[in-house]
Order: C-alpha cells, then structure tokens, then sequence
C-alpha cells in the first residue's frame, strides 16, 4: 500500500483553489480541522455536497488529504492513476495523497456527488479497507443510506459545534464501513444471473424512492414508477434489505424532515407538509419511530 503522507505543505487557507474545485454550481462545504495534530482514528478536514457545473474537471497529482467521493446524481467519468471509471448514482471512489487523479463531468447530466477530506492516523486503513485505494471505484446498493449518512456528516460538520469532529469522525467510519459491505453482498450475484436481474430492479426500485421520497405515500406509487407489482416490489425488498418498501419510504421520508427542521426551522407542521403528510399527529408519531425524539425536539435544539 502507497505510504500516504498527510502533511501540510503547502495547504493554504481554506478558500485555496487546490482544495476546492472552482467549476461548481452549487454547494455545501465545511471546514473542520486543516492543520494536525489529528485526534480521531479517522478525522473529517474538509467536506459537503456540491452540483457540478457542465464545464466541471479536476485534474491533480497531489492533495494533502485523502479524498472520498460519493456520486449521487449525473453522469461523468474519472481516471485513478490511469484507471478509467464511469461515474453515476451510486459509484464511490476515493484518491490518495499521492494520487493522478482527474474527474470530469457529462456536460448533459452534471455531477452531484459529497466528497470527504480525510487524516488522522487510521484513515488509509479505513479508506483501504471499504475497497477503494489503489486505482478502484466500487458501485455500492444501498444508495439510500449511504446519502444519509453522508448528509448526516455534511450537516454535523456545517454545525461548528465542538463535538463536531467526534461526531463526523465516526459517521465517516460508518460510511466507508458500508460502502465496504454493500459492494460485497452485491458481487455475489454474478452478472446475467436471475439474482442479478432482481438485485438490479430492487436498486431501481430504492433509487426511485430516494428521488421521490418527498412526494410519494403508497406502494403503489413505486411499483407503478418500476413497472412492477407492488407484491414484487415487497419481496425485493425484504430479500435484500430486510425491510418493507413502506419502511424504507417512511425512514428516507423523516430523514428528509428531520434535514428540513435542522437547516430551516419552522413549524412542525410545515416539516410534514414538506415530506407529504397532511396529518402532523400522525407524522409525530412517524418520526419519534424512526429517530427516537419527537420533531419539537430539533425544532428547540436549532433555537
């Protein structure tokens, strides 16, 4: 394994053009912590979300942290010391410190995608041991809540609260933990097979509530979208999540609330208004299910 120096030469303010990438539409960036002595396992420096403008490419050889990226929208594609992959929804891949790295956008379908800065002295093991080191991307399934988890992170790290290392430190150690297992678990089924084809439409099926999530209520609404039977739709997902499509909607659902109540503020009701639900009761009692608090609960810790 590449020996990956993290030192500070030459690093700059954290408005330095060789930290960020200038061709970007949109964005959600935080700074954390630029300079080590590095105290967590695995230290989140810098991060967010960012939609890539048409004309967005990056080219480097050298980056003073490691770097872990999350596509989650658009098309492009990026070379890892000379490895060509095509990047979509789902695609993770990281670079080095050390690393040729260039990414380049679908002019017609932008980039989305989180990225993550990572240190500290457990870091190249973590990134190595969810598979991306050494020139490989990795498509992971569970799409959905990897976004989560990398929304979580983002979130956390815009705080600024003191915990706020601690606590990215660990969300990015599940992440990278999961993006390690899902590409596993999918392997397995082997292209052409019939555990293929159904891994393939359970993926479609998972994207398209992540994507609508917000609006939809029933069922019916993803099967209708996948051109499937909503008791199809069910066994996918039990057989490779575990969970009802009506949980996984109602869980993606109040993650959306709970984004929207820590960002924005506001009204209860105004929360479940966003995610669809015209019953604040029954939205109450929905998200005290998933997160174990009630919304009045993020409400008052936003003030």
């Amino acid at each position: 394994m590449e020996d990956y120096d993290l030192g500070m030469d030459n690093i700059g303010l954290p408005s330095d053009p060789s930290l960020l990438a200038a061709q970007v539409a949109e964005s959600r960036v935080f700074f954390l912590q630029l300079a080590g002595p590095w105290r967590e396992r695995v230290s989140v420096v810098l991060g967010g979300w960012e939609r890539c403008r048409p004309d967005y490419a990056v080219a480097r050889t050298r980056y003073p942290y490691l770097v872990v990226e999350l596509v989650t929208g658009g098309r492009g594609r990026c070379h890892i010391d000379g490895v060509e992959h095509r990047l979509e929804a789902g695609v993770c891949f990281a670079s080095g410190t050390r690393t040729a790295c260039q990414i380049e956008t679908d002019a017609e379908a932008p980039l989305e995608k989180f990225f993550f800065a990572l240190a500290g002295p457990g870091a190249a093991r973590a990134v190595a041991q969810a598979g991306l080191l050494e020139g490989r991307a990795r498509r992971a399934g569970a799409l959905g809540e990897l976004r989560e988890l990398a929304e979580d992170v983002t979130r956390e790290g815009r705080r600024h609260g003191p915990a706020a290392p601690a606590i990215c430190a660990r969300l990015a150690e599940v992440l990278l933990l999961k993006i390690g297992e899902e590409p596993v678990r999918a392997a397995g089924a082997g292209r052409g097979t019939a555990v293929a084809a159904a891994l393939e439409n359970f993926e479609r099926c998972r994207a398209l509530i992540d994507a609508h999530a917000a609006d939809w209520s029933r069922l019916d609404d993803v099967a209708a979208a996948a051109g499937l039977e909503g008791s199809s739709v069910c066994r996918l997902f039990r057989r490779f999540l575990g969970v009802s499509p009506h949980q996984y909607l109602r869980r993606r659902k109040m993650a959306l609330a709970a984004a929207y109540l820590l960002e924005k503020g506001g009204r209860v009701q105004d929360a479940a208004a966003s995610v669809g639900m015209d019953d604040p009761f029954h939205f109450s009692r929905s998200f005290r299910a998933v997160h174990g608090v009630p919304p009045s609960a993020l409400v008052a810790a936003r003030r």
